[in-house]
């Protein structure tokens, strides 16, 4: 058995569920093909409870207009089945697209939490965007701030936080039961792994962020934030094991050395456009999803740095 407390937890909450001493998360996907992301609830399927994760705002970027139609699949799928949401979850400061929990908070209630480092990528991209001291930059913007091996519940399903940095420095990922939602971490087998070249990230970190999770039990379902479809792959999808990535995942499988990953993640990234939303996206989800306030003209606005990224 590993050292690592929150891990061992993680672990213990698995092995509970295999046996059958405890009951599995209800987990249910959305996908948005738009932005590629899975956003999910998951429930403690007696107790009626659940927790959204990575929830997705729509945006079109060249008419600068929001809407709710990916969130609003969510908020259907919760009152249909006689959900009580406590948690609306973010694994991290996502750059590809806006987080919708301000209006799921709105709909459901529920708590937004997001991991402690959110406060480094806050003052990273305060000044980037050039924000102001009406900006905080201490986190108040969530009503929760995780660190490694804090934990919680989804009804009566216990939930261990893991910090899992690399992608960036804030990302977690959430073991509850048995289900580990890994964020921007590891994608698909044959897709492989998160880019490391964003502000804070590091291609070491996440090698061995993703090692960490490999500890967990092989049985231990995977669910990804985005899934791009890879080469000779007809169709998306977002669920795998920890077994299937220990032995299949082709950036980081078992057999992958720390230096052959830093190597190849660093050379990858370096061909990598940037993201499409990055801009508007981190402006909007280092503030906990919250739009900027409107101008005097009543209209709220989203910033552009020239020549800096």
């Amino acid at each position: 058995m590993t050292d690592d407390a929150p891990i061992k937890k993680a672990i213990e909450q698995v092995e509970a569920v295999t046996r059958g001493d405890a009951r599995a998360p209800t987990v249910q996907g959305f996908f948005d093909e738009a932005t590629f992301t899975a956003s999910y609830v998951v429930s403690d399927p007696a107790a009626k409870r659940g927790a959204i994760i990575d929830s997705v705002l729509d945006f079109d970027q060249p008419s600068g207009r929001t809407s709710t139609k990916s969130a609003d699949e969510i908020v259907d799928y919760v009152r249909e089945h006689g959900l009580t949401v406590d948690w609306i979850l973010e694994t991290h400061a996502h750059a590809d697209h806006l987080s919708a929990g301000p209006y799921l908070q709105e709909k459901l209630g529920g708590k937004i939490a997001i991991g402690h480092e959110i406060l480094t990528v806050q003052q990273v991209f305060g000044k980037i965007f050039n924000e102001g001291t009406e900006f905080a930059r201490d986190g108040s913007q969530f009503d929760r701030l995780f660190t490694d091996g804090d934990d919680f519940s989804v009804g009566e399903i216990p939930v261990t936080v893991l910090h899992v940095p690399g992608h960036t420095p804030a990302d977690l990922a959430y073991a509850i039961g048995d289900a580990l939602f890994v964020g921007d971490t590891m994608f698909m087998p044959d897709y492989g792994t998160a880019r490391t070249d964003f502000p804070g990230g590091c291609a070491r970190q996440l090698y061995r962020s993703i090692r960490r999770l490999m500890q967990l039990p092989g049985e231990t379902r995977v669910f990804l934030c985005h899934d791009y479809k890879a080469p000779n792959r007809d169709q998306f999808v977002w669920e795998t094991t920890i077994e299937a990535e220990r032995v299949g995942n082709v950036h980081v499988h078992r057999d992958v050395t720390e230096d052959e990953f830093v190597s190849m993640r660093t050379q990858r990234d370096a061909t990598l456009d940037m993201p499409r939303l990055i801009l508007p996206s981190i402006q909007i989800n280092m503030r906990a999803g919250h739009l900027p306030e409107p101008e005097e003209n009543g209209t709220r606005y989203l910033k552009l740095p020239l020549n800096l990224l």
